[in-house]
């Protein structure tokens, strides 16, 4: 699971016990240490929902963390059920992701505390790969987290892969870098938003001409019948990509519209 962030309709804990049918979760990442991020964290434990392994930016020590977190108001519910995990899970992973997936690899980054001391620039960058398809997810990154990645070569060659780009910060300006598409091709980029919030939709057509510049056709979605470079959760309610064995993906989403 990629987050545990919730809506007023929609819980992951919800889903996980009555449609999934399960009491675990076998990997949780976290990309980035804000509430929206974790908005059901602690709803998981209250549950029953035990997290086998937790992936998320080990830095910095939770002591620092925690004055971060608390620099910003008093800590949620959710937040301080993050600290505390932050804390705990130290141990070896049993069994690491990349041999427990099936296939499914997972390759991530980070800026290191205190080079970097906001939440957003050290977001947990996730690439997933399974048979050759990759969807980059990169938390709430900023310019400046952004450009520190750029330096390492194995991050680069990494971007070359990208076939999905969920856009970081929700779409915001901050969160968009213009060197990232120097090495960064996606034929689609998804946004992960709501209804006119925050800026979020500001950068839509942005992310769209980059889409473009490389891929005019953009991608086809089964479900409207029609090509998108840009899918958004505020258009498009939930987006699922089906991978085959070869790589291919097709896309579907809640609204036909």
């Amino acid at each position: 699971m990629i987050d545990s962030g919730c809506t007023p309709d929609w819980r992951p804990s919800d889903y996980i016990r009555g449609t999934l049918k399960r009491t675990n979760v076998d990997y949780l990442f976290i990309t980035n240490a804000d509430q929206d991020h974790m908005s059901d964290l602690a709803g998981l434990r209250r549950a029953g929902i035990s997290v086998e392994t937790l992936i998320r930016n080990p830095h910095p020590p939770a002591d620092a963390l925690r004055s971060i977190k608390q620099a910003g108001g008093t800590p949620t519910d959710d937040i301080d059920e993050f600290l505390s995990m932050h804390g705990r899970y130290t141990a070896p992973v049993a069994l690491p992701f990349n041999e427990g997936m099936g296939g499914i690899t997972a390759t991530y980054y980070f800026n290191r505390y205190p080079e970097f001391k906001t939440t957003n620039d050290l977001s947990l960058v996730v690439f997933l790969k399974y048979c050759g398809f990759s969807i980059l997810f990169p938390g709430d990154l900023e310019v400046a987290g952004w450009r520190a990645l750029l330096e390492r070569p194995a991050f680069r060659a990494d971007l070359g892969d990208v076939d999905v780009l969920v856009a970081s910060h929700h779409g915001r300006e901050n969160g968009y870098c213009a060197e990232l598409f120097d090495y960064c091709s996606p034929r689609a980029i998804v946004m992960s938003d709501k209804a006119i919030h925050h800026d979020t939709q500001r950068m839509t057509q942005t992310y769209r001409q980059r889409v473009i510049d490389r891929h005019p056709a953009g991608v086809y979605v089964a479900t409207t019948g029609k090509r998108r470079h840009v899918l958004t959760t505020r258009r498009d309610g939930w987006i699922q990509f089906d991978v085959d064995s070869a790589g291919a993906f097709t896309i579907s989403t809640e609204y036909n519209g």
